[in-house]
């Protein structure tokens, strides 16, 4: 079964593919254009490639609002007034959520209009034909799923407890992206430590924050494009920006597509610090 949801910036979802709204038709599942960005020489027969950049995504959903027939006309406005509410544009962007027997994935979006209903035969007492368009401004759909890499690495289990290693410490992973583009990483990096760093081994890259991390404090980092930053939390919840104290070398890096290895350290002893990392994979279609 075909399911979509959409959850506002509220809270407040809807769901197409039950009563009283009935999915018909969707299309933005694929459906995406690129465009190749190129350059020419002068005398040269073609073009030189040098990127391909995908433009924003466009999700139509059609539906139908179906009321009981012991209700009346009364409900199906009410259905009207609930979509339009729940899909207001000017709550900004919320979360489309796409469901099949198979797969599931999420894309954030928002509506490009009121819902459109129907007239001339396309509504009657206990029924309304709708249309409503979504803009993604990211096109990609991503899992559902965060995945999240263990700071430790389990060895073996015991069904009883004692002073016996159960898992290793580790300071570097390796993390498969089998998603279709790079995607960014959300990480936290547990305290304390001098000058604290992720590194990407596989591309490079690294953050590097010159202050020191207390005890007590972790250190979050979101690379993604819309909300790079890096803090400071302590115990009490309390955050400080730490971007001005970023080396100038660092990147804000993507797990590329493949293998990733990624590496932790920092200017002092981190025997027992955690590192958690988390993010989603990414999907031109579903």
């Amino acid at each position: 079964m075909e399911t979509i949801t959409f959850t506002n910036s509220r809270g407040e979802t809807v769901k197409f593919g039950g009563p009283p709204f009935y999915l018909q038709s969707v299309t933005g599942l694929g459906d995406v254009t690129a465009q190749i960005q190129k350059q020419k020489s002068p005398f040269q027969d073609g073009s030189t490639f040098l990127d391909a950049l995908l433009d924003e995504r466009e999700v139509e959903i059609t539906f139908l609002i179906v009321a009981d027939l012991e209700q009346n006309y009364g409900d199906v406005s009410k259905a009207r007034a609930r979509i339009a509410q729940i899909c207001n544009p000017k709550l900004g962007p919320g979360i489309l959520k796409y469901e099949n027997d198979y797969v599931v994935r999420i894309i954030d979006a928002i509506a490009s209009h009121v819902p459109i209903y129907g007239d001339n035969g396309e509504r009657t007492k206990t029924l309304q034909k709708s249309t409503i368009s979504f803009i993604a401004h990211d096109p990609y759909w991503k899992s559902l799923k965060v995945d999240e890499e263990p700071a430790f690495k389990p060895l073996f289990q015991f069904p009883f407890s004692g002073p016996f290693q159960m898992g290793i410490q580790r300071d570097e992973r390796i993390i498969e992206n089998d998603g279709d583009s790079e995607t960014p990483i959300f990480v936290e990096f547990f305290g304390p430590a001098k000058n604290p760093q992720i590194i990407n081994e596989t591309t490079g890259q690294f953050v590097k924050v010159n202050q020191n991390l207390l005890e007590g404090e972790r250190m979050i980092i979101d690379t993604s494009e819309d909300n790079k930053s890096v803090f400071f939390v302590n115990e009490l919840g309390e955050s400080r920006n730490v971007f001005h104290w970023i080396d100038l070398g660092s990147t804000f890096f993507k797990l590329v597509i493949g293998e990733n290895k990624i590496k932790y350290s920092a200017d002092s002893d981190i025997q027992g610090a955690i590192l958690n990392i988390s993010y989603n994979k990414r999907y031109n279609a579903v």
